[in-house]
């Protein structure tokens, strides 16, 4: 095996890029892409939230949630509104084209996960979450102490 073939990064680099394909062909005839959807998740959990706060739940920065907040306010799936306690700032509010296309958005995430769990036995999936999620706690941890 090349020292490629045991780069962790270089593998979740391949799932991501595959998921973000997969998803971005799925939603296509709504007119979300990959670089929405995952906004728009949030926001069908917690309606109503700032820009700001959904930048920091997703850890993506601000310009490029106000981009994926304007694509997704032209599809008419979000509006915003001035927050009413800080004039400067827009919570963010999901619309009933938004709420009727949450079944599909969520099957659509749900047929990915089967397919990256095909041939695996339920512990090997327990493990593979429990590993993921470990990794994503160390990446969070060295960043907070090391870029921020």
């Amino acid at each position: 095996m090349t020292q490629g073939d045991h780069s962790i990064g270089k593998w979740i680099s391949i799932i991501y890029r595959y998921g973000q394909s997969y998803i971005e062909k799925r939603l296509q005839p709504y007119n979300i892409g990959s670089g929405q959807y995952i906004f728009l998740l949030i926001l069908l959990r917690k309606d109503g939230i700032s820009q700001e706060a959904l930048s920091n739940n997703l850890n993506i920065d601000k310009g490029t949630t106000a981009r994926a907040i304007q694509k997704l306010e032209k599809e008419g799936y979000v509006v915003r509104r001035v927050d009413t306690n800080d004039r400067r700032a827009y919570k963010i509010y999901v619309t009933d084209k938004a709420q009727q296309i949450k079944p599909i958005l969520y099957k659509v995430l749900s047929e990915w996960t089967k397919i990256l769990g095909t041939d695996l036995t339920e512990e090997e999936t327990t493990i593979v979450l429990s590993i993921l999620k470990r990794m994503a706690k160390n990446a969070a941890q060295f960043m907070a102490q090391h870029i921020e």
